[in-house]
């Protein structure tokens, strides 16, 4: 048994990791968001992803406003125990921008380029002034 069985180290960054959610289907990275310990814990008992909203400074269920769920099919911790990996079965956007993953854009010599299609009009999924 390692010394990182328990999962993840919560001791470090200030209780806050970054956690990467991929799509366990296509291994396509969706988004980087954060995970405290409660974030880890309900992820783990509901098996959908749950983040720490940094500007709200509250857990954030994904999907809770847009419907736009993660199941999480996988849990992975890196060597060092201070990342975490989510594979998951995204439904709908990832991107609170409205698409699938929040890597849409790709820097280029003329500079950064949408390479991806919007799925939905954020102003039509999210509540705006909460």
């Amino acid at each position: 048994m390692t010394e990182f069985a328990a999962g993840p180290d919560f001791s470090k960054n200030g209780g806050l990791l970054p956690a990467i959610a991929q799509d366990a289907g296509t291994g396509e990275v969706l988004m980087v968001a954060w995970m405290n310990a409660d974030a880890y814990a309900e992820t783990l008992q509901t098996g959908r992803a749950v983040y720490f909203s940094r500007s709200r400074n509250k857990l954030w269920r994904k999907g809770e406003e847009s419907g736009h769920e993660q199941t999480v099919r996988g849990i992975f911790v890196d060597c060092d125990a201070d990342t975490i990996l989510l594979k998951v079965e995204q439904v709908g956007a990832a991107c609170h921008e409205g698409y699938r993953s929040c890597f849409f854009r790709q820097v280029t010599p003329s500079g950064l380029e949408v390479v991806a299609e919007r799925l939905v009009d954020p102003a039509a999924v999210y509540r705006r002034g909460e």
